[in-house]
């Protein structure tokens, strides 16, 4: 999260996010038309990984709508009805505290809080029982 939105903004997490959980062959990575999303170096990033870039035709917000991204849309959200409109204005004191609130609320979200479209479980455990359950099936 930034002030401004450059592609190495978009770029370093997806880094992050490819460290964390290296990605599987021909993931699909949606996105809106930004500018940030079109650039080289984020291109590139997606063609080193095997990733296959997505994004949502101008002017068509529905695109959105694929299948995976409903817990993505269901993150913002929740962020916006349980931590936003809970705030007083100015919502966050600065930058570094918008920052934090929202890192805060990611590990909420993803470790603790229970979701009652994935069994009552949270994002985190049911990814680890994916992993567990695809790493099962793999031919050896």
């Amino acid at each position: 999260m930034g002030a401004t939105m450059p592609e190495e903004l978009v770029t370093t997490a997806l880094q992050r996010a490819f460290f964390a959980q290296p990605p599987t062959p021909s993931l699909i990575v949606h996105s809106d038309r930004g500018g940030q999303y079109c650039g080289n170096a984020y291109r590139a990033l997606l063609h080193r990984h095997g990733a296959v870039r997505s994004q949502s035709r101008r002017g068509e917000c529905y695109d959105n709508a694929l299948p995976g991204t409903t817990q993505a849309e269901s993150l913002w959200s929740r962020l916006k009805t349980e931590v936003l409109e809970l705030r007083e204005w100015p919502v966050f004191a600065d930058l570094a505290d918008a920052q934090a609130s929202i890192a805060d609320y990611f590990d909420y979200y993803n470790h603790d809080r229970l979701h009652s479209s994935i069994g009552y479980q949270t994002p985190y455990r049911t990814h680890q029982q994916s992993l567990q359950t695809t790493a099962l099936n793999c031919p050896a």
